[in-house]
């Protein structure tokens, strides 16, 4: 057997012929594992992980179908499944085999069959969410500014309220905007906000918030040096490609942002195995697609190899292929044109082997047996060779609810992430803005109403004012008619008693004939004599009076 701590054993030919190796040094070169379903991928992807596990190569690994998860117990030699294995490893020569389990970490993007994985808004970057969210150029762009602006303004995207919260602030502020970074159009902001409430939907929101993943959670290793293999249950999230694929993404991509270089060094800090790879690149942009090259191209250097696996190799792009240095192709079909590209597509990408045609021997591989390639210590491909694959030493298939809760609650990772946290973000400062403005609004409103029932009430005081000011001069004015009245009145009076006065002091009639028969006698006889005699003539008369 070959020296286990420079390299991991693949599987042979019968008998032991030909052995395959992947170098350790070279096992960040990435690699591919392709095949029909059913041909033994996934046994071969679980060989690997396990080999690497066994030098202190921390791994992480999707299951899709849940059967990875077997990884955590030894195999079960009883079981059915397991019977055709212990043959299998006698016939390739492997004599110290034996059934054992690896240690694992399972993680959940959903939090149910592991430990929640959750990444900020701001870490996914616009780039990605306009991938995950389906969003077209112009829509991704407003997602672009909608970023830059609360990278400005400091205000921190952590979740999908926090995003939503400010596409709304940057719909309400377009026309401000547009000036300064480009037009923002109300139905691109209400195709952003659809597009976030069916990510919602697809159970996207429990991705997004805090605490955000550790990276170095994902690096350690067990207390007798073996690499933790992080199991990402992948079965319910497959609902989600886009979901599933962008997450994969973003965490390949933060290896390569946050890892420091390190250039060839004698094993991988890290092995990223991507299952269903398909999903990552159908429908991609061209951006997208030239981010994934970048990345898979240059985190070679930061220690991490990258294996992808999927049921067709020509659904890898050929840029992206041709970083890819080992290679283990299972059995594929030849029924349908795009079968028989596919065909020829792998075959070609093999070094020749004069034994071994190679197209002809790809639609006729056995399960559990592949051609394979891998890099020789000197970094060239080997010449390709028909392999039978070691039959792994852990389960082929799932564990029990039990089983899975048991290793979830005592790994080292404990409840670090179970709680969610909910900073002052940019919902909570948006809204608080918002009522501020809404409070000062309200106090304006409410100051100007006063105001306006203040001025109100002056008018209908001064109203009344007038009013009273008419009614008392009204009521002077009839004052001083009255008093004028009185006083005509009293004057009147006043006259008609002096008329009365004056008549009454007037002499009468006889006195005035008296008066005037006396001067007459007294004229001629006497005023004694004639006064006595008129008296006398004119006293019956006087008292008759």
């Amino acid at each position: 057997m070959a020296d286990q701590s420079t390299n991991i054993f693949i599987g042979a030919g019968s008998g032991g012929a030909n052995p395959q190796t992947l170098e350790l040094k070279r096992a960040n070169r990435h690699g591919l594992i392709a095949g029909a379903t059913g041909t033994g991928k996934t046994v071969t992807l679980q060989g690997i992980v396990e080999g690497l596990s066994n030098v202190g190569v921390p791994t992480f690994v999707a299951d899709v179908k849940g059967d990875l998860a077997g990884l955590a117990m030894p195999g079960d030699p009883t079981a059915r499944v397991h019977e055709p294995f212990k043959a299998r490893a006698a016939e390739i020569g492997m004599t110290d085999w034996s059934y054992a389990a690896s240690p694992v970490q399972f993680w959940d993007l959903f939090g149910e069959q592991g430990h929640p994985i959750r990444t900020t808004v701001s870490e996914m970057g616009p780039l990605l969410l306009a991938r995950l969210l389906n969003l077209n150029e112009v829509q991704e762009g407003v997602v672009n500014i909608a970023f830059h602006v609360a990278d400005k303004e400091g205000l921190m995207l952590l979740d999908l309220d926090d995003l939503q919260a400010m596409m709304v602030h940057c719909g309400e502020r377009a026309d401000e905007l547009t000036l300064e970074y480009g037009n923002i159009s109300k139905p691109s902001v209400g195709a952003i906000q659809r597009s976030l409430l069916q990510l919602r939907a697809q159970g996207g929101d429990h991705f997004f918030g805090e605490p955000a993943l550790d990276l170095e959670d994902l690096l350690k290793l067990d207390e007798s040096g073996k690499g933790i293999v992080n199991i990402l249950a992948a079965d319910r999230l497959m609902a989600s490609p886009r979901l599933y694929s962008t997450f994969l993404l973003w965490l390949l991509s933060e290896l390569f942002e946050l890892l420091p270089e390190v250039g060839d060094i004698d094993k991988p800090k890290l092995a990223f195995f991507f299952d269903e790879a398909h999903l990552l690149f159908e429908d991609a942009p061209p951006a997208l697609l030239e981010k994934v090259e970048q990345v898979v191209r240059l985190v070679r250097s930061k220690g991490v190899g990258v294996y992808f696996i999927t049921q067709n190799p020509i659904d890898i792009p050929d840029k992206v292929a041709g970083q890819l240095g080992n290679r283990v192709q299972h059995k594929l079909n030849a029924f349908t044109p795009r079968d028989q590209a596919a065909v020829k597509s792998a075959a070609d990408t093999f070094r020749p082997n004069p034994k071994i045609d190679v197209p002809s021997a790809i639609t006729e591989l056995k399960i559990g047996e592949a051609l394979v390639s891998l890099l020789l210590p000197d970094g060239s491909p080997s010449p390709v060779e028909r392999t039978l694959i070691k039959p792994p030493a852990s389960r082929v298939g799932p564990l029990t609810a039990q089983e899975r809760a048991i290793m979830i609650t005592t790994d080292v990772i404990g409840n670090k992430y179970d709680t969610l946290l909910d900073r002052d973000s940019a919902e909570e400062i948006l809204k608080a803005k918002g009522d501020e403005a809404a409070a000062a609004a309200a106090s304006i409103k409410a100051q100007s109403e006063a105001e306006k029932a203040a001025a109100q009430q002056a008018r209908v005081d001064a109203i009344a004012a007038r009013d009273a000011a008419r009614l008392k001069a009204a009521d002077e004015k009839l004052h001083v008619a009255q008093m004028r009245e009185e006083e005509r009145h009293q004057k009147e009076v006043e006259r008609e008693a002096a008329r009365a006065a004056k008549e009454a002091a007037k002499p009468s009639m006889a006195d005035k004939m008296m008066q005037s028969a006396g001067r007459s006698i007294a004229s001629s006889v006497g005023r004694q004599i004639g006064t006595q005699l008129l008296r006398g003539i004119f006293g019956g008369l006087l008292r008759g009076r």
